[in-house]
């Protein structure tokens, strides 16, 4: 757990964690640099359980203050947790319980609640909402392209994997994505406890907020990169591939597939006033004017709220199957 300057919320945090039903767990916490109460607020509860042990370093920022955690942390799985949420007592247990169950899962996640606004923080609860709808291994891999497909809190993962394909790294992007994609990428299989075992709280200062390696762009340059990916692997000639989005700012989020190898062939969209028309040099045609699948691969880059699964419902209807002949990108 890194925390810093967390006083107000880290006494829930940390009694979660010591309501536990699992009663074998060690906490790593790293306090990357607290100016507030949470140096004395973490002396005094490791001073009352051994099991919690206090890391202090200067203000490194999080990848330093995870990398030092996961280094540290001894057992052969490693379970996250944030200093402004608060796990359910079964937690710990179910998602132990479901790794031991099951060997070719690499990564367990649960459901969790929003522990904010649902009205002031609608984009947010949405999200929440979208991440609990991701239930099997499969889906969670189909739809890693959309956005961050588990909550970062919410993760158990085993220790083997920081080994083998590496640990969070440092750069403009987020940090958990990033290792997500790179996961999956390497066929790391997610798995998910269906059960609602976190509480994700959405505080005005959390860093997915205001870290300028959190905002849309930084997500579509890591997204598109991973994205490549998976398209050299899974698109072969003659299919070409369309983006369902001949907006420009669609077509500015998806232009860096094309530097990585990865050429756009046309656009798809719904608006009259696009159709017929060339954007970037492409063509732009309707849904009822699309390449036959065995011709196009379709990626859906549209953004807004409720189009995504009515381009999937359209796609379905013409007998084209998600993850053969597209895929939801946004």
């Amino acid at each position: 757990m890194p925390v810093r300057d967390a006083a107000d919320t880290l006494p829930a945090a940390l009694e979660s964690i010591r309501r536990q039903t699992l009663s074998a767990w060690e906490l790593v916490v790293v306090d990357d640099g607290s100016r507030d109460e949470t140096p004395r607020i973490l002396k005094r509860a490791a001073d009352a359980d051994t099991r919690i042990r206090v890391l202090r370093q200067p203000p490194e920022g999080i990848v330093a203050a995870l990398r030092r955690g996961c280094m540290e942390a001894r057992g052969l799985d490693i379970a996250r947790m944030d200093a402004d949420d608060v796990m359910a007592p079964d937690r710990l247990r179910l998602q132990t319980e479901f790794l031991d169950r099951d060997p070719s899962i690499g990564l367990v996640s649960c459901r969790v609640r929003f522990g904010g606004d649902p009205t002031a923080q609608a984009g947010y609860a949405a999200h929440v909402d979208w991440i609990n709808s991701l239930r099997t291994p499969e889906a969670i891999s189909l739809r890693r392209f959309v956005e961050a497909p588990v909550a970062h809190p919410s993760v158990m993962f085993r220790r083997v994997l920081l080994e083998r394909f590496g640990t969070y790294a440092a750069g403009d992007f987020p940090e958990d994505y990033e290792l997500w994609l790179r996961w999956l990428d390497a066929g790391v299989r997610f798995g998910k406890v269906d059960a609602e075992l976190l509480t994700w709280n959405d505080p005005p200062t959390r860093l997915s907020r205001v870290d300028p390696r959190y905002h849309t762009h930084a997500f579509y340059r890591i997204k598109c990169q991973f994205l490549s990916h998976w398209l050299k692997r899974h698109l072969h000639p003659p299919r070409e591939l369309w983006l369902w989005g001949a907006g420009r700012i669609t077509r500015q989020r998806f232009r860096p597939l094309e530097s990585l190898g990865i050429p756009i062939a046309g656009f798809i969209d719904i608006d009259p006033g696009k159709l017929g028309r060339m954007n970037d040099g492409r063509l732009v045609v309707g849904p009822h004017q699309l390449p036959p699948p065995n011709r196009a691969f379709i990626l859906s880059g549209v953004s807004t709220r409720g189009a995504r699964e009515q381009i999937a419902e359209t796609l379905v209807r013409t007998g084209r199957i998600e993850g053969e002949d597209f895929l939801l990108a946004a």
